[in-house]
């Protein structure tokens, strides 16, 4: 139960209208020793609950220096900063946070790029107390003197293996610089490459290394398939899946954005609710894709990994590999994204001759043949 940790009743109670009755393992792992102030490296996937395991002692920690300087004039200064590869992916970390702080009075800001920026602005300056941001739009900040680092107390990097894959280094590097060098760092990352240990060994301090055992298999309740395919006949054999399954919401992955764009466009032609999601579109457009496919307006979306990367909705009841994964950990973190919480839910992916090799590997990781898709009502 949560309530072992001794978190503030007003956090409790925001737990418990989140649907939070038990802490999953990164949970229990996570925040005492965050709680108690230390730095540390995390090892755990996406919708492990890794959000919850630094927002609540986060949250508790920032509470307890408020209450301590009631008296006092309120800090301009953020004091927490969480950095992050995405936009979708800061927005969702500031809903979940906003979510665990509410009636704490402490505010969050998300500060992400390709939307307007006097917005950020405003709530930079009106002394938000913790900014979710991605490196390139906090930098844009930072240069024209929107926000000052210098009261950072807590400083939290997540995805860091993806954001590296994505560059980010340099840019992660100056931010941090900016931040003072007394203060609590925790590094959560779904592996642990060479460059993230090297962020280790700079930016924390004699960490605790905390690592959820390794997800090699996919949740129980997942049924997966797949389905030998030329690439001319994927989108008729994805219309028939969406024809013959039970499907409510359905999470299809294409390798590029033009391709993506292309099977929206058919399966719309074909009488279905799809939306598209990738690094080509406007932020607005991937808000708007990602609400309605949430609120259950699109029955289908279509996105690519950079732009899918992260995000984490609800009730997914299939993924479709479109375009096949090029190594199992990619694979097991697409279909992750459905049967969760006990659920139910499926997998299928359409495999070329060109992909059997992949297939090989990830039976291989998975210690087991994956069936083929059998066409008929389900």
């Amino acid at each position: 139960m949560f309530n072992v940790f001794g978190l503030n009743p007003i956090i409790m109670k925001n737990v418990k209208a989140r649907g939070y009755v038990e802490p999953t393992p990164v949970q229990s792992a996570v925040i005492r020793p965050a709680l108690d102030g230390r730095d540390l490296v995390v090892t755990a996937e996406t919708g492990s609950g890794k959000t919850a395991a630094f927002a609540l002692p986060l949250i508790e920690h920032l509470m307890g220096k408020k209450e301590r300087s009631m008296e006092k004039k309120p800090q301009a200064l953020p004091a927490a900063l969480v950095l992050c590869p995405t936009r979708e992916v800061a927005q969702q970390l500031n809903g979940e946070i906003a979510w665990f702080a509410r009636g704490t009075g402490i505010s969050t800001a998300a500060v992400y790029g390709g939307v307007g920026m006097q917005p950020q602005v405003n709530a930079l300056k009106s002394g938000t107390t913790i900014i979710v941001a991605t490196p390139g739009r906090l930098l844009d900040h930072l240069q024209r003197g929107n926000v000052d680092l210098g009261g950072i107390k807590v400083l939290i990097l997540d995805e860091a293996d993806r954001m590296l894959d994505m560059g980010f280094l340099p840019d992660v590097s100056r931010i941090i610089s900016r931040t003072p060098r007394e203060r609590q760092t925790m590094l959560f990352s779904a592996t642990m490459p060479h460059e993230v240990l090297g962020l280790v060994n700079r930016f924390l301090r004699n960490p605790a290394t905390l690592a959820e055992e390794e997800n090699t298999t996919p949740p129980e309740t997942l049924a997966q398939a797949v389905c030998p395919a030329v690439q001319e006949e994927k989108t008729k054999l994805l219309v028939s899946l969406l024809r013959e399954r039970n499907s409510s919401r359905v999470l299809v992955f294409a390798r590029t954005k033009y391709r993506a764009e292309r099977v929206a466009r058919q399966l719309a032609r074909e009488g279905f609710r799809a939306a598209c999601i990738h690094g080509g579109r406007s932020q607005q457009q991937r808000d708007a894709a990602l609400d309605g496919f949430r609120r259950g307006q699109y029955k289908v979306l279509v996105g690519t990994d950079v732009a899918a990367r992260g995000i984490d909705v609800f009730g997914v009841t299939h993924v479709v590999n479109y375009d096949f994964p090029s190594e199992p950990n990619e694979y097991i973190h697409r279909v992750g994204r459905t049967a969760r919480a006990g659920r139910d839910g499926s997998a299928v992916s359409f495999v070329t001759m060109e992909d059997r090799k992949v297939l090989q590997d990830i039976e291989h990781v998975l210690g087991q043949r994956i069936p083929l898709w059998e066409t008929q009502n389900s």
